[in-house]
């Protein structure tokens, strides 16, 4: 029985991973090409049919490549930190609910699990600037480690703010809760402070101070190669697709769609005693079976998390990277205090209403 336990858990957490690594490797592919088509030029288009194989073959040119090491670098911290930065941006996926139960651990304290995961990834990053013996990936590093403590403190406040209106910390709960509305629609502005953040946490342009080709070489990973740079490719990609599917969960509903036994309800009462009415029942059958509905749960999912990494895309070939003094001034002098004020007025309406999802006892 034990065994037979542990052999589900390895295939699930396989049949979870497997896919999160195919999704990063396509992304890079879909960031070159979309960022080729702003640009006006080509991008990969030469290794497999329309360039789609171009990231199996960047990998396989890394991990054929020489290592080499420097000399004075902390060899155990030093291949310690990429490998501690890959699994924590994987472990995130353990809690995303891909359908209702459809998560390999839906335990209530999933946001909380999430933010603890991401925190820890950035240890990964201080090790690895600090084993190379670099002053540039050292440099890197530490610009890194502020960047990312800074803005978890706006992510974090950001979802407390959409706690408020789930009262509970499970993700599953908090996409149910938006069936009535997804959340971007009161909390636009929350939205638009938690996209920012996400944007400086999973250090994208313009907020990727800690790799500044221009001035840091490649900032914490200078001294990297081969294997282990792979690592923080990874890393780093995979952080974005997570960040992506925990905005689409918090605030555009993650696989909710749309509901369509409204829709055929409504066309019943439309055609009724119609010739249609021979065609909505079948669809009707086919729209409520229960595979049709999980997969439509995936693809509504994805679609939504490809919107958001598109929009990561976006802004990285639209906007010029800022000085680092302007990334924490613009964090703890404008987001900080925006949300805070936020805070305090969002609870103040909800109870002036008496909607608080939660009981409070004033007294």
């Amino acid at each position: 029985m034990l065994y037979s336990s542990i052999l589900i858990s390895i295939i699930e957490v396989i049949l979870v991973i497997l896919p999160v690594l195919l999704a990063v490797a396509y992304v890079t592919v879909a960031e070159r090409k979309t960022m080729a088509s702003m640009q006006r030029r080509l991008g990969p288009n030469i290794v497999g049919y329309y360039g789609l194989l171009q990231a199996f073959a960047d990998a396989l040119k890394l991990l054929l490549k020489e290592y080499i090491a420097p000399t004075q670098a902390n060899m155990v911290l030093f291949f310690l930190g990429p490998v501690i930065t890959l699994v924590f941006s994987l472990l995130g996926y353990a809690v995303i609910p891909y359908g209702p139960g459809s998560a390999i651990s839906d335990f209530n304290l999933g946001i909380l699990y999430m933010l603890a995961v991401s925190s820890l990834a950035t240890y990964g990053i201080l090790l690895a600037g600090w084993s190379a013996n670099s002053k540039y990936a050292f440099l890197g590093s530490l610009r890194s480690t502020a960047q990312l403590i800074s803005y978890e403190l706006v992510l974090s406040s950001a979802i407390l703010l959409v706690i408020f209106l789930t009262g509970n910390l499970n993700l599953t709960v908090n996409i149910e809760s938006q069936r009535a509305i997804w959340f971007i629609f009161p909390l636009l502005p929350v939205f638009i402070i938690f996209f920012i953040g996400s944007i400086a946490e999973t250090n994208r342009a313009p907020f990727d101070l800690a790799e500044a080709e221009s001035e840091l070489v490649s900032g914490f990973m200078t001294e990297h190669a081969a294997v282990v740079f792979v690592f923080f490719f990874l890393a780093e990609y995979a952080s974005i697709v997570l960040i992506c599917i925990l905005t689409s969960i918090l605030f555009i509903g993650g696989y909710l769609f749309i509901d369509f036994s409204f829709i055929f309800f409504i066309l019943d009462k439309i055609f009724y005693n119609l010739l249609f009415i021979y065609w909505i029942y079948p669809l009707e059958y086919i729209f409520n079976n229960p595979i049709f509905i999980g997969l439509l749960y995936g693809l509504s999912l994805g679609i939504k998390s490809s919107i958001m990494i598109f929009i990561f895309i976006w802004a990285r070939a639209s906007f010029p990277r800022i000085r680092f003094d302007q990334l924490m001034a613009f964090c703890w002098t404008v987001l900080l205090p925006i949300l805070f004020g936020l805070i305090v007025l969002i609870p103040c309406i909800l109870y002036s209403f008496n909607i608080f999802p939660i009981n409070i006892n004033l007294f």
